[in-house]
Parts: C-alpha cells; sequence; structure tokens
C-alpha cells in the first residue's frame, strides 16, 4: 500500500489527534495511532480509552487498507520536515516506510485489528452549538476545574443545555467559574453531565473561533462532538456535580468597581512578594481607596494602593492571587465588579454590563 499526503494538509490533523495519546501508557498500542486507508483520504483514529478522536485528511491512496503508527514519532517526523513537503508512506509486512525528499524513516507498526475503539451507547438526546460560542464557554471556565482531586467529579466540567441556554460550571472547591450563552434549544431539553477535565482541555484545543456548527451528541455515559471531518467523543464522569447555586452569593452589600487591567498589572506586581505556597495577599478596602499587600517568610513586603470606585465599609480580606488573577485574564470587559460582604465571605466577580460570566474565589486566612 502506498499513501501519498502534503505535510501542510496532514500536519494539523496529526497534531490534533495525537493530543489525545498519553505519554505513559499500559497497553502499547494507545501510543499509536489508527489510520485507515481509503481512496482520496485517510482516517486518523486516537484513543486513551476515556476519549477518542477521530478526523479525515485528503490523501492518494493505491488501496484500501488499515494499520497503526507511534503517534509521537509520526507527528515529530512531520514537524520536522520542511514546508511543502510531499510525503510517501509505504506500508509492507509489519514496516511502514516515510519517504520525502531525500529522507526516508522506517516505523514499527501494530496490528489495526488490536486496535481499542470506544463503544458508546446510542445518542438519546441531539443539539446543536456554533463552534465559537462552545470555545468561549470552555476558556471563561476551564481554568477553575480540579486537578487529581479525590472529589472525582471536580476534575472535570459541568456542561448544562436548558430551553433557550447552555451553561457550563468549574469548580476546584476553592473557587468557581460560571459561564453561560444564549442559544436556540428545544423546548424539553434538560442535559447536566460531567465532561473529564482531559476532554475538555482537548476540546478547546481543537475548536476554532469560526460560526460552524457542532452537534452534540449524548449518550448515558458518553458525549460525542461533531465538527466537520472531526469527531471527538468522551466518556462522562458518574458522579454528582455540586450544587453551584447555593455557593454564588445572592447579593453583595458592598461592590467596588476598577479597571481591570489597573488591577491585573497590580496584583501581579505584588504577587512577586507572596509566599510562594500559599500565593496570599490581602486587601485593605476603604471607601475609594485599595491597599494590596503581600509578604513572605522573608519578610519582604510588597504594597500597592489603588483609586477604586467604593462607598461601602472598610473590609480586610485575604485572597490567593493567582485565583484573582485566573479571573481577570478571561474577562473581556474594561471595568470589574468585585462584589464582598465580609472579611469571612466569598467574593462574587463579574465584568461590568456582561451578566453572563460569573466567577466566586473564597477568602483566605493571612
Amino acid at each position: 500500500m502506498k499513501i501519498l499526503a502534503q505535510r501542510e494538509t496532514l500536519l494539523p490533523p496529526l497534531m490534533q489527534v495525537t493530543g489525545v495519546v498519553e505519554r505513559r501508557q499500559t497497553l502499547p498500542i494507545l501510543s499509536n495511532i489508527l489510520i485507515n486507508a481509503r481512496q482520496n483520504a485517510i482516517t486518523l483514529t486516537a484513543t486513551d480509552l476515556e476519549i477518542e478522536m477521530t478526523t479525515t485528511v485528503e490523501a492518494e491512496c493505491s488501496e484500501e487498507g488499515a494499520f497503526t503508527l507511534p503517534a509521537r514519532k509520526l507527528m515529530d517526523i512531520c514537524k520536522a520536515l520542511p514546508s511543502g513537503s510531499e510525503l510517501i508512506l509505504e506500508i509492507s509486512n509489519e514496516r511502514a516506510t516515510l519517504r520525502s525528499g531525500k529522507s526516508r524513516f522506517s516505523l514499527g507498526m501494530l496490528p489495526a485489528a488490536d486496535y481499542p475503539a470506544i463503544e458508546p451507547t446510542p445518542a438519546e438526546q441531539v443539539f446543536t452549538v456554533e463552534e465559537r460560542v462552545l470555545k468561549r464557554l470552555i476558556q471563561k471556565t476551564s481554568f477553575a476545574m480540579a486537578q487529581q482531586d479525590v472529589r472525582y467529579y471536580l476534575n472535570g466540567m459541568l456542561f448544562e443545555a436548558r430551553p433557550g441556554m447552555i451553561r457550563v460550571v468549574a469548580t476546584d472547591g476553592h473557587r468557581l467559574a460560571l459561564s453561560e450563552k444564549a442559544v436556540d434549544l428545544s423546548p424539553d431539553m434538560d442535559i447536566q453531565v460531567i465532561v473529564p477535565r482531559k476532554a475538555v482541555l482537548e476540546l478547546g484545543r481543537l475548536l476554532e473561533d469560526e460560526e460552524r456548527p457542532v452537534k452534540i451528541e449524548l449518550s448515558s455515559n458518553h458525549i460525542r462532538f461533531r465538527l466537520d471531518s472531526t469527531v471527538f467523543l468522551s466518556k462522562l464522569i458518574d458522579g454528582r456535580f455540586p450544587d453551584y447555586q447555593r455557593v454564588i452569593p445572592a447579593e453583595s452589600k458592598n461592590e467596588l468597581v476598577i479597571d481591570r487591567e489597573t488591577l491585573r498589572q497590580a496584583l501581579a506586581r505584588a504577587s512577586i512578594l507572596s509566599n510562594e505556597k500559599y500565593r496570599g495577599i490581602r486587601f485593605h478596602l476603604q471607601p475609594d481607596v485599595l491597599q494590596l499587600q503581600a509578604h513572605n517568610p522573608e519578610k519582604e513586603e510588597a504594597e500597592e494602593e489603588l483609586t477604586v470606585d467604593y462607598s461601602g465599609s472598610n473590609i480586610d480580606i485575604g485572597f490567593n492571587v493567582g485565583y484573582l488573577l485566573d479571573v481577570l485574564g478571561v474577562l473581556e470587559t474594561d471595568q470589574v465588579v468585585i462584589g464582598l460582604n465580609d472579611a469571612n465571605s466569598s467574593a462574587l466577580i463579574t465584568g461590568e454590563d456582561e451578566e453572563g460570566d460569573r466567577y466566586v474565589v473564597m477568602p483566605m486566612k493571612l
């Protein structure tokens, strides 16, 4: 079998599917990608048994067939070849030979018949969301997902679809990010599922800022995203997501309004001398003035004073500065609103005139 493909055509989808492949595998074949050759295209498939990505690439194939090749080695070879290269892949016996110009690479293969496939149950709910809407929802919230938390249901993102609205929520128990968008969904839509962390991150890389429709198919234990020639499939986390509505403050007695970039730069400067382990920073708030203070075990201190729009009571409260910087990094408005009740209550951060995104950050003792 001989396959002819262009480097610029093959490399982007190859990089996408290789992102699914784990560097350390219990099964050697999971380090490979499955390649199915047809007359005018090849289909690339990668899986880690939890998520699976399949994409189709234009190519000239001398015959139909299937085989597997080492994912990262194939990707690294393609990346290292010059732009505009033509790739010729020849398959014979148990070896694959890749030629381009005067370069030649011989790669080992494993049988396509041994490649595992995720078999989802039939789709029970199907709906469509614009690609850029889905990408924005993930960008606005994915930073707040937990990582390797014993509360396994936090190691992912809650996807909710209701009539006229789609909402995503992420929390690690110390902070919460919520983003929602009005979309045209059927009146009987009522979905609430948890998508694993790795799937969310890979999906965020896959999606573009385009108006193309993404078809979402949901079954009892899987979610599938269909986008042009690419299909992304993930298992769902079987668990109960916390009641996030209870975490979001219903009202804030004190609100300060401040320029987002001014606050971000001041926090970044003060954080240089914060405790490297706890990243604590103190807010001392009084009418029209916000003082930021940080210190560390070496007795070094940083202090910033900012003019703010604030007329509430005096408050001293501590936060993890990294959590605040994460929020300010994804908000898009010039002005941000920080709602506070007292020194022991969580802060609610929103963009001025931007109701779709809400962020909650718990205080910390300093």
